[in-house]
């Protein structure tokens, strides 16, 4: 029961980044570092909360770590968005803690929590790109 709810959530993580990504390419909304920075937190905490339930039944009191963990990292990259270059800082840690907690819990609910990894890495990206001039 645990790997086949551990699949369907990451399934729908994964969908919900893609609809992230079509919507983007497709918009090209003006704010999309933001919208990409909300929408990884956005996700993060609904994996978090649909998996909370089975991780406080399988591991008890640890379920507030291991489930707080990426819900944090997530939740630095729309708190630093004040200034590109913190923020850009903060969508490289996201990204890191996110897969590296994935990667350590991989055997349980951590997969759930790697779809979201894509989305902080463009965001960075897109924070450290020089911007091309228009005055040429």
């Amino acid at each position: 029961m645990a790997g086949a709810m551990t699949s369907f959530v990451t399934a729908g993580a994964f969908a919900a980044v893609l609809a992230v990504g079509l919507l983007l390419l497709i918009r090209r909304p003006a704010a999309a570092k933001r919208l990409v920075r909300l929408a990884g937190l956005v996700i993060t905490v609904l994996v978090a909360a649909v998996l909370t339930p089975w991780t406080v039944q399988d591991s008890g009191p640890a379920a507030s770590y291991l489930l707080g963990v990426p819900v944090l990292a997530a939740t630095a990259p729309v708190l630093a968005r004040r200034s590109d270059r913190l923020a850009g800082i903060a969508d490289i840690v996201a990204a890191v803690v996110i897969c590296g907690w994935g990667v350590l819990l991989a055997l349980g609910i951590g997969v759930a929590f790697l779809p979201v990894v894509p989305l902080y890495v463009a965001s960075a990206t897109r924070s450290f790109t020089p911007r091309m001039s228009t005055s040429n």
